[in-house]
């Protein structure tokens, strides 16, 4: 049947306003969504405003007026992701990366954009368990869920996937065995399997892997895996890095496995495996193998060893190989590393005159090596024999000495200039140019190299990543790399600073920019450093959020300052009629009236080294405290970062008027702090007691707490030896307020927040709100009331408030503990003293308290130092005070650990904060732990104050 002309016009007409109405209806729901997830999120950019999201909201990208990207890295979102965001049915990319404060579970409504190409949601707080609806989206090709705390199974219905590319699940707290048939061996396209550091239990499954997958990286490290390795591995030749290492796998390694003739780096340390060493004859590619610490039968020095023609680093200790080492292993033109310590190697050790120009370490020790065959001249590459016969004869050549850990470290140079002094938290770029950097630390799960002192690496690396943001139009003015590090995971660790172009700060639409590159892989690093994940900061400073807070500022000066004149005139009638009656007040109240900085008579405060301010003065170098300089804050108000005239960088923190104390108390407070002058102490530079004001001017420490480093706010990363001497610095601080200080001083509150790192991360002691003075008189004890913080405080002071010099060794015990496990004194209600009491095993290596260790304190310590360290704090803690030593034997012993290290105990680190310092934090500042000043109010629920 046929239908009229105008039947067919009606029917076009129709199809084409139902078209419309449906586009009508699609763009309504988007707004709804990303209204929902606006109202869900605190934080959100405040450009999300007007009514089209298409116009000018920040991390919204549209076509044809429909949301197809939000991209928010790094924007300080916090709260959940609504289910709303399911109507958003255009969208192809979601990331929401480095943002920690995002949590809750991830809702099953994802399933529902099938447009969707990648999911990225990087190093946010997500829980609960990963939906199994994620297995509908058919388009997904980048799926990046890594550093969050996801737990339960990974769903089967990713195999659905077809389209994957990228699976990145690791650093969760996934369980659960391996999913196939159905599950992960479906995805043939995928070339990234990053699994690592999770839960996972059971076999490897066979048919996970095939020659038919596309895989280059196969990451299942840091697991609970069991069984053998299945001899499928073999089948993928497309492989290029393969970590299978910290699990629990057993057996034989498959004779397949040499079939792998593309893969760089072999990972298969700290596992069970048994039978003969891995034959890697023809795995030509093999940049790095590691396959230490695993029970193989006895091998001889397998032929391999010099063949392989690419090798930078050999590592293979504790794996029960003997016999002698070919002379032709060293002459390999790209060998950095030998690490073959805790076997049976024998024979005469004999590297040749030729060997390669790039080797830098041979360590051997605690072998059979009878002899060092040396030929002429010295060796470049330091050579480690100690624990081998040749080192049993008299005197002690070089290479009988243990392996010197080194604090020194690569960082960008600058570009021919001079760094400036950079004000208000800004930090100097490599071209010199203060500016407002965008930080985090990169990880490279498996570099090919082991050296990290060759600055050409790192250079390329840094010209790669300009090269990517300028390709993509980002308004980056240099990249600054510091502090190569390999942490306990394996990993190459490398703090980045990323500097604005043309300006002191990144708006939003930059840090998301720059962190999307980075989260979604955009960023392919050269060649050597394998596959990275990036850790962002907050990065607080958005330009327009700063152009907002002055704008404020201005409108809030203005009207305070009517309101002042107002209250000036009525304030100046009423003076005028009560001037001579409050003088006399004032004199008899205020120790500070008859205050003349060239006199030292009568009740004013007698100072050494400390200087009076007045009100104007501070207002004028502190902008009028502006929030610009504003750096901090507590219960007793706010500290602010100045320059005074003469250049120098001081804190000032200012009373609240709550907060503030008598002005006797002040008085005696200021002239206590007045006298300490050490190092390792924070110094006071001045007060001001002026316009009913009362403000302590301090000097300025850059890098914030021990408290911020040791739990990964700061962005510093504190290994072995620069916690042992931090814990020499404090030692040394607060031993001179014991027996050095006049009166001597016992502080009350020694604890990692009131510990502060400078630009060479060297320690000083702050806060000295809750010191007490002892007169000589009063020096064996003192009766007082109990204060100090729960987790640190001295049981025996808490129950004779009877307080000594000894209560500041309990705390200072509690603090080293700190420094080995990196955890609270009390945490989950656990406390670390009793927790490591308990678990402690002298018989056992590092006392069996690797559970409890600090990962970085597990994986490089000088051997011995760890024990020696874990005696020295279990004497600090000892329940009776007569028990423990002195901070003075502290100190000495702290010496004598790092001398037996090969450290100086003497020389200040190398660190520099251009090395190590992340971009300070605008809202936390480390003079905004408990209050300087003697509190009078009530304390923080962690500090006790028993009636």
């Amino acid at each position: 049947m046929c239908s009229h002309p105008l039947e067919k016009g009606l029917d076009s007409i129709f199809m084409y306003r139902l078209a419309n109405l449906i586009h009508l209806c699609s763009e309504s729901n988007a707004v709804v969504a990303l209204k929902s997830l606006k109202d869900e999120w605190r934080n959100a950019p405040p450009s999300w405003k007007s009514d089209d999201p298409c116009g000018k909201w920040d991390g919204i990208s549209c076509n044809n007026s429909r949301v197809i990207s939000i991209t928010l890295a790094s924007n300080n979102l916090q709260g959940h992701l609504s289910s709303d965001v399911s109507g958003l049915t255009e969208l192809q990319v979601l990331d929401l990366s480095y943002n920690k404060e995002l949590t809750g579970s991830l809702p099953p409504s994802l399933g529902n954009l099938k447009n969707l190409k990648s999911l990225i949601l990087v190093g946010c707080g997500f829980t609960g368990k990963i939906p199994a609806s994620l297995g509908s989206l058919e388009q997904l090709a980048i799926l990046s869920l890594n550093l969050n705390k996801f737990i339960g199974e990974i769903p089967p219905e990713l195999g659905n996937l077809s389209n994957l590319k990228w699976l990145d699940l690791a650093d969760n707290q996934l369980s659960g065995s391996i999913p196939v048939s159905p599950g992960l061996d479906s995805l043939l396209h995928t070339k990234h399997f990053h699994l690592g550091k999770n839960q996972l239990s059971g076999e490897i499954p066979p048919q996970l892997l095939s020659s038919d997958m596309s895989l280059i990286h196969l990451l299942l490290d840091n697991n609970q895996l069991t069984g053998s390795i299945p001899s499928t591995l073999g089948l993928v030749q497309s492989l290029e890095v393969v970590r299978l290492d910290r699990n629990s796998l057993s057996e034989h390694v498959p004779k397949s496995l040499n079939n792998l003739t593309s893969v760089q780096e072999l990972h298969l340390e700290n596992n069970r495996l048994t039978g003969p060493l891995p034959n890697l004859t023809g795995m030509d590619a093999l940049y790095y193998v590691d396959m230490s610490n695993n029970s193989f039968d006895l091998t001889e020095v397998p032929p391999w060893f010099s063949t392989l023609q690419s090798l930078t680093s050999l590592i293979i200790e504790k794996a029960n190989i003997q016999g002698e080492l070919p002379p032709a292993l060293f002459t390999l033109s790209q060998l950095q590393t030998v690490d073959l310590k805790n076997n049976q190697i024998n024979g005469t050790l004999d590297i040749g005159s030729s060997y390669g120009s790039s080797l830098h370490l041979i360590d051997l020790q605690n072998n059979r090596i009878d002899a060092f065959l040396q030929r002429g001249g010295g060796y470049t590459a330091q050579i480690v024999l100690v624990d081998n016969p040749v080192c049993d004869g008299e005197g002690t050549p070089s290479y009988c000495s243990p392996h010197q850990l080194s604090d020194s470290s690569y960082s960008t140079p600058m570009r021919n200039c001079i760094p400036p002094s950079c004000r208000s938290s800004k930090i100097s770029s490599p071209t010199c140019q203060c500016a407002y950097p965008y930080s985090g630390n990169i990880f490279f799960r498996s570099p090919s190299f082991s050296s990290y002192g060759n600055k050409s690496l790192f250079e390329s690396l840094e010209k790669e990543m300009m090269k990517t943001f300028s390709s993509h139009g980002q308004p980056v003015d240099s990249v600054y790399l510091s502090n190569p590090t390999k942490n306990s995971d394996g990993n190459l660790e490398l703090n980045v600073r990323v500097f604005p172009s043309g300006q002191d700060y990144f708006n939003r639409s930059g840090i998301s920019g720059i962190g999307f590159i980075l989260s979604n892989q955009t960023f392919k690093p050269p060649h050597g450093f394998g596959p990275f994940y990036f850790v962002a900061n907050i990065y607080p400073y958005f330009e327009g959020s700063r152009k907002s807070s002055n704008v404020g500022l201005i409108i809030g000066t203005s009207v305070g300052g009517f309101v002042l004149v107002v209250l000036v005139v009525l304030a100046g009638v009423y003076g005028f009629r009560q001037k001579k009656r409050a003088e006399t007040a004032t004199k008899k109240s205020n120790p500070f009236a008859t205050w003349d900085s060239n006199s030292n008579s009568g009740g004013v405060p007698q100072l050494k080294g400390a200087r009076s301010f007045s009100f104007h003065e501070l207002k004028k170098c502190t902008k009028n405290f502006s929030d610009d300089n504003d750096i901090g804050s507590g219960g007793y108000g706010k500290v602010y970062r100045a320059a005074l005239p003469n250049g120098q960088l001081v804190a000032i923190k200012r009373a609240q008027q709550g907060s503030m104390q008598g002005a006797l108390e002040f008085k005696t407070e200021i002239e206590l702090l007045s006298r300490v002058h050490h190092k390792n102490v924070v110094s006071l530079v001045g007060f001001c007691f002026d316009q009913g004001e009362q403000m302590l001017i301090y000097e300025y420490i850059p890098n914030g707490t021990l408290k911020e480093s040791l739990i990964g706010r700061s962005g510093i990363r504190l290994d072995w030896i620069r916690r042992l001497r931090i814990a020499l610095g404090v030692a040394r601080g607060v031993q001179y307020l014991h027996d050095l200080a006049n009166p001597p001083i016992i502080h009350r509150d020694i604890k990692s927040n009131n510990i502060l790192l400078d630009e060479r991360l060297n320690a000083k002691v702050a806060d000295f709100g809750l010191s007490k003075s002892m007169l000589d008189s009063e020096k064996d004890h003192v009766t007082t009331q109990v204060k100090g913080t729960m987790g640190y405080l001295d049981p025996e002071y808490y129950m004779t408030q009877q307080l000594t010099e000894k209560s500041d060794v309990y705390s200072f015990g509690v603090l080293l503990l700190e420094l080995l496990t990196a955890r609270s004194p009390i945490e989950k209600g656990k406390y670390i003293v009793r927790e490591v009491k308990e678990a402690m095993d002298k018989g056992k290596d590092m006392y069996n308290l690797e559970m409890i260790l600090d990962p970085i304190v597990v994986s490089n310590p000088a051997p011995g130092t760890v024990e020696r360290f874990v005696d020295l704090a279990l004497k600090c803690v000892e329940d009776s005070g007569i028990n423990r030593p002195t901070m003075s034997e502290v100190a000495k012993e702290i010496e004598s650990i790092m001398e037996f290290a090969g450290l100086n105990p003497n020389a200040e680190s190398s660190s520099t904060s251009n090395s190590y310092e992340e971009a300070p934090k605008p809202v936390r500042h480390p003079y905004s732990n408990e209050s300087l000043f003697s509190h009078s109010g009530s304390y923080p629920e962690s500090v006790v104050e028993p009636k």
